[in-house]
């Protein structure tokens, strides 16, 4: 390995048109060509939308890299739902090339996860090698037409995301022994990779619990709005800190919620549109105001502003929807709303949360926002946006808190190896993750 090739862990999507020799048999070079060509586009529309690096194009072959050159928490994931989106982008341009001419393409797909060396992206050479990349093309030749066929680390990445089918072992050409894979059936919409466990107790956030539970007590009291925003580093604790909260104030208040994501479609407002969901629909959701004219005006600013409706609205009238209605909710009860991730928020969507502080909620609203520390690069005043705001930092624990958290872990483990050995039952194996 030269010094300016890295080793990275990656995901590989490869995925080949089933049947593309006989096809090529039926049609004359130029309708072939054209033909590929719009499945080659739509492929790399597809790949380029979830963040993957197009790999190469060879023959009727996809190739496409997930971690080069830039590397995400959630590359498996993306990899994931671009094969799955990949399988329906491919069922569009079949309905289209059977009417204009009778003809359908399916795929194969593969994905895996694995180590590669990748060359330098500095200089464009982004290519990978590895057995990774090659485990994915055994996978690909193993599936169905029409089939996505992944390996075991990617569904261990994303299991939680997806139902899926475990396959006989595969006998692949150059491995030692029989390849692991799981046919997918779905990505569940929305869905972490990894589910958050609920079970593990809160440690070292009782400072910022009670100084969470202050806040609302005052835009209670008050009947104003407030923002807090929980900044810390990924891992640290912020969405189990919210989950305290909201838990102890959830008899009381009405609590919605919305993520900002890094990338997709309706990125803009789509916290909004989440919360809309959770509250049955814009319809639903607006039937809080009383007035009727004003009522329908929400109703139709918020339509466009989710996608709902076609046209645009503008920004200013969109902005006064959302603050209209979550006045109106909450002058039925008081209102907390989550908003994750916010560092990834769109500068328009931050613009709306700095427009509701600015001007001042009329009704007992918290906004209670979670972010990564990024957030202050792109928003350097974010915590001085006025009284009603305050910024809660997240440190990490303690060597004694962390110690606390563990144990209980711990004795989990000692208590099924003591059962265990106890018995002719397997030894039971638990998988963990320390929310801070």
């Amino acid at each position: 390995m030269t010094a300016r090739e890295v080793r990275k862990t990656v995901t590989v999507v490869f995925a080949d048109v089933s049947g593309s020799t006989s096809l090529g048999e039926r049609l004359d070079p130029e309708r072939m060509r054209d033909v590929m060509s719009r499945y080659f586009e739509r492929m790399r529309q597809v790949l380029e939308h979830h963040g993957g690096t197009i790999e190469k194009f060879i023959g009727d072959a996809v190739v496409a890299v997930f971690g080069v050159p830039t590397l995400h928490e959630d590359d498996a994931l993306r990899a994931v739902r671009a094969a799955n989106e990949m399988r329906a982008a491919l069922g569009t341009l079949s309905d289209e090339l059977d009417l204009e001419s009778g003809l359908r393409l399916e795929a194969r797909i593969g994905v895996n996860t694995g180590e590669v060396v990748a060359g330098d992206p500095a200089s464009g050479q982004t290519f990978v090698t590895g057995d990774c990349v090659n485990v994915a093309a055994r996978l690909q030749q193993n599936a169905a037409p029409g089939e996505i066929v992944i390996g075991d680390a990617t569904r261990t990445l994303v299991r939680d995301a997806v139902r899926t089918e475990l396959l006989e072992p595969l006998a692949a050409k150059g491995k030692s022994a029989p390849v692991i894979a799981w046919r997918l059936h779905e990505v569940i919409a929305g869905a972490p990779a990894i589910a958050r466990r609920r079970d593990m107790p809160m440690v070292g956030r009782e400072a910022a619990l009670a100084e969470l539970r202050r806040l609302y007590d005052e835009a209670r009291r008050d009947r104003s709005g407030r923002l807090v925003t929980c900044i810390g580093g990924p891992g640290i604790g912020k969405s189990r800190l919210a989950e305290e909260f909201v838990t102890s104030i959830a008899a009381d208040a009405r609590v919605l919620a919305g993520r900002c994501l890094e990338y997709g479609d309706g990125l803009t407002y789509g916290p909004v549109a989440e919360i809309v969901r959770e509250l049955g629909g814009a319809g639903s959701g607006v039937a809080a105001i009383v007035d009727d004219v004003e009522r329908a005006l929400v109703l139709g600013h918020l339509r466009r502003a989710i996608g709902d409706e076609t046209g645009g609205g503008a920004t200013a009238e969109i902005f006064w929807a959302v603050r209209t209605l979550l006045e109106a909710l909450a002058r039925e009860r008081p209102l907390v709303v989550v908003l994750d991730d916010i560092q990834w928020a769109t500068p328009t969507f931050l613009d709306l949360v700095e427009y509701l502080v600015a001007l001042g909620i009329d009704a007992p609203v918290l906004l209670l926002c979670l972010a990564r520390p990024e957030l202050t690069d792109v928003r350097p005043g974010w915590g001085a946006l006025g009284q009603t705001t305050r910024v809660l930092p997240l440190e990490p624990l303690s060597p004694s808190e962390s110690t606390a958290l563990v144990d209980p872990i711990r004795g989990a483990v000692r208590s099924s190896r003591k059962i265990a050995s106890g018995s002719s039952m397997p030894q039971a194996v638990i998988r963990c993750s320390c929310s801070r």
